[in-house]
């Protein structure tokens, strides 16, 4: 089969197209950065290089095509963010049904269930509500858990301050992902194309406390790290230090405040079951080592 595959080299979208190649397909992977070109001939795909802004280009890219994955970035210096991710939604709607792909597998996230609330994840209501809107495409919508690879932006704090954390308490539980357990559960669904109609199912990887997570951390290093609870201010200045715009920074810190508010995994506590097979511990014990010399 043909199958498209956005996101460029990204944490999901190059295990998938690896694996998408290994199973035979003809896989196009959309960057719009030139310089990926030859990183995704290696792996056995075609490159497309062009913006999910431009929809005359993902029209051309996607004709002929028998299925695709779609995702949408965050957008670092965004200053509406849920504006432009549901330009970039209309646009895949728009190229998906002008070039008449019939399958569709989307990267979502928990809390995409409601329109505003959960920050940067109710941006993604609208996506799967545009997408939605597509008549005779079968579409699946992946909502993915808190990314375990989000846990490197925290490195530094980890191995020179000693401490790890959040703008929530330690002691609530949350829905962890490795970004591979996506790419597995997109590869299944993109090689067998069973899926029909439009449904959405939660990946997540394994269920840990900030203060579980602190003690996985404390063991590998070897002392201790503790959960800290930041302030907001604290994680958007932090956020904003780092290249965000206040507005997406302020999007990162109300994801926070719907956890500790109880809100952002409402919808996933209906339908609680992990899938994917990677333990965070073994990510952990990874990471630390990769980076910590």
């Amino acid at each position: 089969m043909k199958i498209i595959i956005t996101g460029s080299l990204g944490n999901v979208s190059k295990p998938l197209a690896t694996q998408l190649v290994n199973a035979g397909h003809q896989v196009t992977v959309i960057s719009q950065d030139i310089n990926k070109t030859a990183a995704i001939k290696a792996l056995g795909a075609t490159a497309a290089i062009g913006s999910i802004t431009d929809a005359a280009f993902l029209t051309t890219t996607f004709k002929g095509a028998d299925a695709a994955y779609t995702m949408i970035p965050p957008i670092a210096t965004s200053g509406n963010y849920y504006q432009d991710v549901a330009a970039i939604a209309d646009n895949y709607r728009q190229a998906l049904a002008e070039a008449g792909v019939k399958h569709v597998v989307n990267l979502s996230a928990i809390g995409a269930e409601v329109p505003t609330g959960n920050g940067l994840s109710s941006a993604f209501y609208q996506v799967e509500e545009t997408l939605n809107q597509l008549p005779d495409t079968h579409i699946t919508h992946l909502r993915a858990g808190m990314f375990y690879t989000n846990f490197y932006g925290n490195l530094a704090m980890i191995l020179q301050q000693h401490i790890v954390g959040n703008n929530f308490p330690g002691d609530i539980q949350l829905a962890l992902v490795h970004p591979q357990d996506i790419a597995d559960a997109a590869a299944a669904s993109l090689s067998g194309l069973t899926f029909t109609g439009k449904s959405f199912r939660y990946i997540t990887s394994d269920e840990k406390t900030g203060n579980e997570i602190a003690q996985i951390f404390s063991t590998i290093v070897g002392q201790s790290i503790p959960w800290i609870a930041f302030p907001d201010e604290a994680l958007q200045q932090g956020a904003m230090q780092n290249g965000f715009s206040a507005h997406m920074a302020s999007l990162f810190a109300a994801v926070g405040i719907s956890i500790r508010e109880g809100r952002l995994f409402k919808g996933y506590a209906d339908h609680q079951t992990v899938t994917g097979k990677r333990k965070f511990e073994t990510f952990a014990a990874e990471m630390i080592p990769s980076l910590a010399v």
